[in-house]
């Protein structure tokens, strides 16, 4: 397929290799967009390429020195990431010990985040705490396979208001919850992810745990003006987070020990909307630093809502880059990447008719699309994309849909990756 102008005119290419010039190409984009974003989100199309992931370092790195940005947010446990976050404002400590120990899913034995946490703690040397890089994680305290316990997040909760105030207004105590939680083998129990009647989740302690954790979320808002004068904003803060996390990982537990048929979409719907919540509070605590910027699969990021197919089950949900968009409206804006082949994962070269397939017939293996342009390129050309057919074999990659094309805001292209 040979490409007209029009369809040229759509996308901006970018040099490949480590010296990338994306934010460069960026810098194309963004004026095209109605509203300077406070969340931007990057989205990859599967997890465990590193090419996806030096990609996105290379565009922070710009938006931070270029654009303002201020923070970053990985698709990785979001009380794990405080440690990550203390590491990079120069708190001592190790790459090796903050990667291993500051991401979750494994993610911290990757080069490319081992460099963004080195080149981030390296950046904020010298420089005064309002203009210093941030690290969040941002997803649910969770697992694939399992869930753990609340046990890290409630102590610390308890903690911070034990520390700060009156002590008969706190009516249970660190002993309480440690015996609620008991041993961590019953939450983190594999089988409990398909037998429902291995959770932990419908017992009387988890009940009691769920109405303890929301009288200590209920007293940290209400003693909001006490706490945020005897403690520091961050303090709060990440009390707040310890809270959404305690909260969260017991709906989460509750919902596993659920027998119903509609036990996988709420699993899969409590975890975004966990992220969501997490999203909009780096947000607001960011609001007078500048912007961040969110990196995670694109099904978590995408406006359009998921579906998929497990277990023989359909399940719908909305990610968390939907229901963080529906509230920010203009001042979220995600770009999807996508990518041609994929040859570690046994994906080749895609269709013609695929967006994948039109986008790789263009010379150079790096652009940044601008996805309103090219839908109405490709309309003015009679040309409709058809959905990629050839990804079935590569796990946990999914291809663009040609349908909700221009529900992003921009395509970040690889014609090949590894």
């Amino acid at each position: 397929m040979t490409f007209s102008p029009p369809i040229e005119d759509a996308v901006w290419a970018f040099a490949e290799g480590h010296g990338t010039d994306i934010g460069a190409v960026l810098a194309q984009l963004l004026p095209a967009l109605t509203t300077r974003p406070r969340l931007l989100g990057l989205g990859e199309p599967t997890h465990g390429v590193e090419d996806f992931l030096l990609l996105r370092n290379r565009l922070f790195r710009h938006l931070a020195e270029y654009e303002g940005f201020r923070s970053i947010a990985l698709e990785s446990d979001c009380v794990a990431g405080l440690l990550v976050d203390d590491f990079v404002g120069g708190a001592p400590g190790s790459v090796d010990e903050v990667t291993r120990n500051g991401f979750s899913h494994g993610w911290g034995t990757s080069p490319a985040n081992r460099e963004l946490v080195g080149w981030m703690r390296e950046y904020n040397q010298g420089r005064p705490a309002a203009d210093r890089l941030r690290f969040h994680g941002f997803d649910a305290p969770t697992e694939i396979t399992a869930a753990p316990s609340p046990r890290q997040a409630l102590l610390a909760l308890h903690g911070y208001l034990a520390a700060n105030v009156d002590a008969e207004l706190l009516s249970h105590n660190a002993e309480t919850i440690e015996r609620l939680v008991g041993a961590e083998e019953r939450w983190t129990e594999p089988a409990a992810m398909r037998d429902p009647a291995r959770s932990v989740g419908s017992s009387e302690d988890v009940a009691k745990l769920r109405l303890l954790a929301d009288d200590l979320q209920e007293l940290l808002l209400e003693l909001s003006p006490h706490l945020l004068t005897v403690t520091s904003p961050g303090a709060w803060w990440r009390a707040r987070l310890y809270a959404r996390a305690a909260t969260g990982l017991l709906r989460y537990h509750a919902a596993m020990a659920d027998d119903s048929p509609a036990r996988f979409t709420r699993l899969t719907g409590l975890r975004d909307t966990m992220m969501s919540a997490n999203l909009e509070s780096i947000v607001a605590e960011q609001a007078e630093r500048g912007p961040t910027m969110v990196f995670a699969h694109n099904l978590h990021l995408q406006r359009e809502k998921n579906r998929m197919t497990m277990g023989g089950q359909e399940l719908g949900w909305w990610s968390a880059g939907a229901i963080t968009g529906a509230r920010l409206r203009d001042r979220y804006a995600f770009l999807a990447t996508a990518v041609g082949g994929l040859p570690a994962r046994g994906l080749g070269v895609p269709e013609d008719e695929s967006l994948e397939g039109i986008l790789s017939s263009l010379p150079e293996n790096g652009y940044l699309v601008d996805s309103a342009r090219l839908g109405e390129a490709l309309r003015k050309s009679g040309i409709t994309p058809k959905p990629r057919t050839d990804a079935s074999t590569a796990f946990g990659y999914f291809p663009l849909d040609p349908e909700h094309l221009e529900d992003t805001d921009g395509i970040v292209f690889l014609k090949e990756a590894g």
